[in-house]
């Protein structure tokens, strides 16, 4: 047996069936290349579901991991160490917001983010202020699958087998602003969006929209929360993507690429939110590490030394012009949209969709297919555009051998049934 076979029989043995996973054991990487065991470069478009910004090896992330192991690699919060104050300088400097807790996860972000906004309102009560406990979240949302988050994730597939889920959530038509209007009103303590949905299929919201959320919610003390777990850290060519909007939340939260691979994730408030919250109503063991927190300092200092928000800007803008291009060859393609290196290529086809994320993988290119027909790219940020090049070749390979498919099957169709019919 190969080394992945015996990995597949003992991941078959010994863990839940959790992931339909591709058969490929991978063992190292470089820049945005991971590679298998074989020795053989994949092109990382998907860049671990939007987590290594750096890409793989990069010498900043490496040289903080192996300066912070030497040192301190977990204490608990019960104590101090160096790298939560300076790591939560550089996240409010950056997003416009004034307070930080540091957790493990997005979903843990998130259910944080839900705390807080249901002590916000109960702060609002106890100082006499009309304002119930709802939560507003939109249509095709993804929040994360613990309880509360997945409680405030739109399809089905996600919230029924675990149900009843948590109560007192009500889902809005994306982007439709009567009906945000509509569903509205003091007993909701929050809105909850994002700025750019990504499991959802990379779909903005209008700026029409995000003003009537922030309008809303300031009218009547509930908060506007903004889940910035997969666009937000640089992805979008701004530390965040509401800041394209030129509005700010009163909470977010932010995971996925923070620290470049290590897991941690961050929920940041303004201090009006944070005044419903005291010691000992939140926690966490391993949020905010030293070790955790020393590499999104790496990560954030990397980002800003080798311009890559303006990288992501300017990749981003050339991917989507050649994919449009692409687009005028091949009906296809119905859509092209997204912000930066944060990028959908919606088809007309689920199965179009699905074979395309195969025959990619067959030529060494790592992409995903997310609400059935989206094609979505999350590169590193370090993207240059010979690889969008070497993946638009791709693309318009296997379009143009499924057309020519479809057109030869169509002719033996058509052929039968002149046959047929004579």
């Amino acid at each position: 047996m190969t080394q992945l076979d015996q990995i597949r029989a003992a991941e078959a043995k010994l863990l839940l069936s959790t992931y339909e996973r591709n058969s490929i054991l991978f063992v190292g990487g470089q820049g945005v290349h991971i590679v298998d065991e074989k020795g053989d470069h994949y092109l990382d478009l998907l860049s671990g579901i939007g987590v290594n910004a750096l890409g793989y090896g990069h010498p900043a992330i490496e040289e903080a991991i192996a300066r912070q192991s030497r040192a301190l690699i977990h204490t608990s919060n019960l104590f101090y160490h160096q790298g939560q104050a300076e790591l939560a300088m550089r996240l409010t400097e950056r997003t416009g917001l004034d307070r930080v807790f540091f957790a493990n996860t997005g979903t843990e972000a998130w259910e944080g983010a839900m705390k807080m906004a249901r002590a916000h309102a109960g702060l609002l009560r106890a100082e006499g202020k009309q304002i119930g406990t709802k939560f507003l979240a939109l249509e095709q949302s993804f929040h994360g699958r613990t309880f509360g988050s997945v409680s405030t994730t739109y399809k089905a597939k996600y919230r029924e087998p675990f149900g009843p889920v948590v109560p007192g959530v009500e889902f809005v038509r994306f982007n439709d602003v009567t009906d945000l209007r509509g569903k509205f009103s003091n007993e909701v303590c929050a809105i909850l969006v994002e700025a750019i949905q990504g499991e959802g299929g990379i779909r903005p919201l209008t700026q029409e929209f995000f003003e009537a959320a922030r309008a809303l919610a300031s009218s009547t003390g509930a908060l506007l929360v903004v889940d910035e777990i997969q666009a937000g850290m640089g992805r979008t060519g701004k530390w965040c993507a509401y800041q394209h909007y030129g509005i700010l939340p009163d909470i977010t939260t932010l995971a996925k690429p923070l620290a470049g691979g290590i897991p941690l994730g961050a929920v940041l408030c303004t201090e009006e939110a944070a005044r419903a919250i005291h010691a000992g109503m939140h926690g966490t063991t391993f949020g905010g590490g030293p070790l955790a927190c020393a590499v999104a300092i790496a990560v954030i200092d990397a980002i800003e030394k080798e311009n890559l928000l303006a990288n992501a800007t300017k990749v981003g803008d050339y991917f989507q012009q050649q994919l449009r291009s692409l687009a005028q060859r091949h009906s296809a393609i119905i859509d092209v949209r997204g912000k930066g290196l944060m990028i959908a290529a919606e088809l007309d086809s689920a199965d179009l969709a699905k074979l395309t994320v195969a025959e990619m993988l067959k030529r060494k290119i790592v992409i995903n297919c997310t609400s059935d027909t989206v094609l979505r790219f999350l590169p590193p940020y370090i993207l240059e555009r010979s690889h969008v090049d070497t993946a638009i070749a791709a693309l318009d390979e296997i379009f143009t051998e499924h057309a020519d498919a479809t057109s030869a099957s169509q002719a033996t169709a058509n052929a039968q049934g002149g046959t047929n019919h004579v």
